[in-house]
């Protein structure tokens, strides 16, 4: 299964990075200023369960010349309408594109743009942040992955997915409930958010 991650920062370069670790067919897809860096560089971790340096495949926006049977989407919100125009020549009609992102809007926009077909649900869980060298820094042990039909439906490309991603160094599950999963993450990001707010302060 061919694996195309959207967005090499903190979460997408840390689940991209554990892939390609356990032999997948991984390819970031990055702007052209990154690619000299992350070729010399390559994706660096620390982390609790070990650390690690990649060397992935990359490929810039007007590089794709072929479709992907699964785009790993994990940028910030206010950077999706680029990134949809960045990979948009990776999606076949068999593409999958799985999102990392926080939030249910992006759930919507995805369909109007590759049509509901192609969008099936994520959740992420992981601790993660870039320091001033580029390094990903887990601050914390969990790390889970998400993923189902928007319908709930138990579909074959699902469990294809399921087989490409379980056993990569990371926790993997199909949801047969996955919006649901989406919006309980959201209520507690949400409720987090507004509690530090309140009381001006960090969590803990």
């Amino acid at each position: 299964m061919r694996i195309l991650v959207v967005g090499a920062g903190a979460v997408g370069g840390y689940f991209g990075a554990r892939l390609g670790e356990a032999g997948r067919d991984v390819t970031f897809l990055v702007r052209q200023k990154h690619v000299e860096r992350m070729k010399q560089a390559g994706i660096r971790i620390v982390s609790p369960h070990g650390d690690l340096t990649v060397y992935p495949n990359v490929v810039t926006s007007d590089q794709i010349n072929e479709h992907y049977d699964v785009v790993l989407l994990a940028v910030k919100s206010y950077a999706l309408t680029d990134a949809m125009n960045d990979f948009s020549g990776a999606i076949g009609p068999d593409t999958m594109i799985l999102p990392a992102l926080n939030g249910m809007r992006h759930i919507d926009v995805l369909i109007s743009r590759f049509g509901k077909p192609a969008v099936i649900g994520g959740v992420c869980k992981v601790a993660t942040e870039l320091d001033d060298e580029g390094r990903i820094h887990q601050l914390a042990r969990f790390q889970s992955l998400t993923y189902g039909e928007i319908d709930g439906e138990r579909t074959p490309r699902i469990e294809k997915l399921d087989d490409a991603l379980r056993g990569a160094g990371f926790d993997a599950e199909i949801s047969d409930r996955i919006i649901a999963d989406m919006w309980q993450k959201w209520v507690q990001l949400s409720s987090l958010g507004a509690v530090t707010c309140l009381l001006r302060s960090n969590i803990g």
